[in-house]
């Protein structure tokens, strides 16, 4: 599908007077159809990298690059969720999907099917006729995964999708991220400050430090992954190095 490359990123913040850098020498390549997660100490920078990968944020220095192509801006091969669910309230369900498809460009006589289908995708396909207000947290976050992917990008990136859900809702929503990247082969990039959710999900974990790349961990574990894997040496011992290297850099300053 896709590869993601995020080559030298220089980024800086106002800060009264001066600068202050929130990014510094990033390098890093997502490999078509992995799923890397990012993860790190609060302020390190992971959500701004996901921002500039996404489109949203400027950057001073570096270059962004899906297949080898320099972006510029937000773009139709990418799509991104955030952990708030950024539905328009006066539309409904299937509403939300279809008003993101018109923006991509999408004749209006296939967005209704299209929304559907997607709908279909993340078990709501009963719900199209909901208002954002009688939606679930959960039902929400599906609905908002459904609009990124319905215009078909070649790369997913979410930040903190999961982070507002209570513990069972997050379980069936990474199984259930789980299963559409295993059927359509994205290529994830995933911003979380959940260690287990990061074993659980990812090929790969990237542990960010204060505005660098700290460390990669490979996720070595078979799949599918089944929930008595949490239970697993492998899985528990992993967790625990990713949450040590998270913690040395902060016991150093």
């Amino acid at each position: 599908m896709a590869t993601l490359t995020l080559s030298k990123l220089e980024k800086s913040f106002p800060l009264g007077k001066t600068q202050r850098r929130v990014l510094h020498g990033i390098d890093l390549t997502l490999n078509d159809n992995e799923f890397v997660s990012i993860v790190g100490a609060s302020g390190c920078g992971k959500s701004t990298l996901l921002s500039i990968a996404a489109g949203l944020e400027e950057f001073e220095g570096g270059d962004v690059l899906v297949d080898g192509r320099s972006i510029t801006g937000p773009g139709l091969d990418r799509g991104v969720v955030f952990q708030s669910y950024t539905l328009l309230p006066w539309l409904t369900a299937r509403q939300n999907i279809e008003f993101a498809l018109k923006a991509a460009g999408t004749p209006a006589k296939q967005c209704r099917e299209i929304a559907q289908q997607h709908l279909e995708l993340v078990r709501l396909e009963n719900a199209g006729d909901r208002w954002p207000g009688e939606l679930s947290g959960g039902m929400k976050q599906r609905v908002a995964i459904a609009r990124a992917l319905s215009y078909r990008p070649k790369i997913l990136l979410m930040d903190e999708p999961f982070g507002a859900l209570d513990a069972m809702t997050r379980h069936q929503m990474q199984q259930l991220l789980i299963e559409i990247w295993e059927k359509h082969r994205l290529t994830v990039m995933f911003v979380t400050h959940d260690i287990e959710e990061a074993v659980w999900l990812s090929d790969r974990i990237v542990v960010m430090g204060q505005g660098v790349i700290d460390s990669t961990f490979p996720v070595n574990l078979p799949r599918p992954r089944h929930e008595e894997m949490s239970r697993d040496p492998e899985f528990i011992d992993l967790q625990h190095r990713v949450l040590s290297r998270i913690r040395q850099p902060l016991a150093t300053h």
